[in-house]
């Protein structure tokens, strides 16, 4: 650990304990196992811990740097309940929070989310909202009027959205034709947005040129994509230079997924070693995503592979010129709660 990481996490730390004693009682993490793993009912505080961590590493290097999770919704009050109080110190440290298949795709892709479900998603989303942390929404939807309603449904709650037609997130849907609520402003924060692109998977793109001059055809305000071009190509200043420009001459954020959740077999960190031989932060890997593995996130050696050392993924985010990082498997703490 570098003795920047060293010095911003104990300046972290007092600030956390100061604003948790003040604002919501004894609310801080627990003293940890003998094994350094968090008491069960830790695992959210240690997630909560994380993010903030990032932030406070982020934007000691740019202010401006956006913090935006995904999903993990649970972790915005004290308790996780719609009714909890706020977790103030975790509010504080982020710009945004994802949500996926709010209104349709909780489910089964192309299906509403049943009401019930959407209320419980929305009470938290309106909590972010209320707390000057913007919603972006993120529906799985193909059939015109799902779409038409999603759109709807989330510019009237205030929620910037995007109707994903593919789980895949590896087009630029056809429908609506110009993207909603499409302008020609400069966006500067995420409250200036009215849309967004989510784009991943590079597979349908012949090279890095072809997807960057692809995607600087298009007028979205916010770009969710990946560090690297395939998985492997990371993008550069001048790529990132180029992907800020929306068509029509106005200025975009272009924003970084990262997941921290889990490992990625296919990512520049990954060791095949670690198949047969795994370090002590990898766990089981997703039944439902081959080659991606939950991690104990609580463990130094996987923070240190995601910031604070200079060269971590985090810093290579930052040196491409990203506008901020958008943190993938945030809910990752309701594997281990389920483990015990």
């Amino acid at each position: 650990m570098t003795n920047l990481r060293k010095s911003l996490s104990s300046i972290f730390m007092v600030t956390v304990i100061c604003l948790l004693s003040v604002c919501c009682g004894d609310n801080g993490t627990d003293d940890n196992d003998d094994d350094g793993t968090p008491e069960n009912t830790q695992y959210r505080n240690e997630m909560r811990e994380f993010v903030q961590e990032i932030s406070t590493y982020c934007k000691a290097q740019n202010p401006s740097f956006q913090i935006i999770p995904q999903n993990g919704h649970d972790l915005l009050t004290v308790n996780g309940s719609r009714d909890g109080n706020p977790a103030t110190a975790y509010i504080a440290a982020i710009d945004a929070v994802g949500r996926e298949d709010l209104n349709y795709g909780y489910d089964d892709d192309n299906k509403p989310t049943a009401d019930s479900d959407r209320a419980e998603m929305a009470a938290f989303m309106d909590i972010a909202e209320k707390n000057d942390v913007e919603a972006l929404v993120t529906d799985y939807c193909w059939t015109r009027s799902y779409i038409d309603q999603s759109y709807q449904r989330n510019n009237s709650a205030s929620y910037i959205s995007f109707a994903a037609n593919s789980r895949e997130l590896d087009t630029i849907p056809d429908y609506p034709a110009a993207p909603y609520g499409e302008n020609a402003d400069n966006i500067v924060t995420l409250s200036d947005a009215k849309n967004f692109l989510y784009l991943l998977n590079t597979d349908s793109f012949d090279s890095k040129n072809d997807f960057i001059e692809t995607l600087g055809k298009t007028n979205y305000d916010v770009f969710i994509i990946d560090l690297f071009f395939d998985g492997s190509e990371a993008l550069s200043k001048s790529d990132l230079a180029e992907l800020a420009k929306k068509a029509n001459g106005g200025s975009r954020l272009v924003i970084a997924y990262m997941s921290i959740g889990e490992a990625e077999d296919y990512r520049y960190y990954w060791q095949e070693s670690w198949k047969k031989s795994p370090p002590s932060w990898l766990a089981g890997e997703n039944p439902y995503w081959q080659g991606n593995y939950k991690v104990r996130y609580w463990d130094e050696n996987w923070k240190d592979i995601i910031f604070g050392s200079g060269t971590s993924y985090v810093d290579k985010i930052i040196d491409a010129g990203f506008d901020g990082v958008y943190l993938d498997i945030i809910d990752a703490f309701e594997y281990f709660e389920d483990q015990n």
